[in-house]
């Protein structure tokens, strides 16, 4: 049976809004462990996120007290650079991840070599854009499962969250978007809600 992790990046609590939506924690029931790809702001979400399954976070740039946020403590849970066997898969997991950057930026490669120098992830799971993705690069899955609160950086508003699902060799990545009810599979071709408003 495949281990299912859930996925969630940029939270920005309690910036956007007081405490996450209930439906996270609905849907990450009965995952194996929760990735967060940073950004979390108010390391306490970690603590509710923990209830329900054992969370690995990266260290963004709001931890680190940018646009004047208090800086975070260290924490166990948190970290720069995560690197993760899960069955017969290795997942990276860090805030940010250069996807479509180009020179003087460095590029996946490079960024991937540096940062993991013991060997190249299969997954790499990140945050940072607010905006989801799943593309294989470089010989590696990148996942993004977006923001659940201020999806593409628009106003707090019910965003994504994503899922891993890795079953022996192979990974599938999933994103699914937040809705009253609970989430449904986000669809890639059509209008989302943000830019709807």
């Amino acid at each position: 049976m495949a281990t299912r992790l859930g996925l969630i990046a940029d939270t920005h609590i309690p910036e956007a809004r007081a405490s996450l939506w209930p439906q996270v924690y609905e849907a990450f029931a009965g995952v194996e462990r929760i990735l967060h790809g940073g950004d979390v702001h108010d390391l306490a979400l970690l603590d509710e996120l923990e209830k329900v399954a054992p969370v690995y976070c990266a260290r963004g740039n709001g931890e680190d007290g940018s646009g004047g946020r208090p800086v975070q403590p260290r924490d166990p849970r948190v970290r720069y650079f995560w690197t993760l066997r899960i069955e017969a898969l290795t997942v990276g997991l860090t805030h940010y991840l250069p996807i479509d950057d180009s020179p003087p930026l460095p590029s996946l490669a490079q960024f991937v070599a540096r940062n993991w120098p013991d060997g190249k992830p299969d997954v790499i799971v990140s945050g940072d854009s607010h905006t989801e993705l799943i593309r294989e690069q470089d010989g590696i899955l990148c996942v993004n499962p977006g923001s659940p609160t201020y999806p593409h950086n628009y106003d707090t508003q019910y965003g994504t969250i994503g899922f891993l699902d890795i079953d022996g060799h192979r990974a599938d990545a999933s994103v699914w978007l937040i809705t009253d009810d609970g989430i449904e599979p986000f669809d890639w071709n059509a209008i989302p809600p943000w830019r709807r408003r």
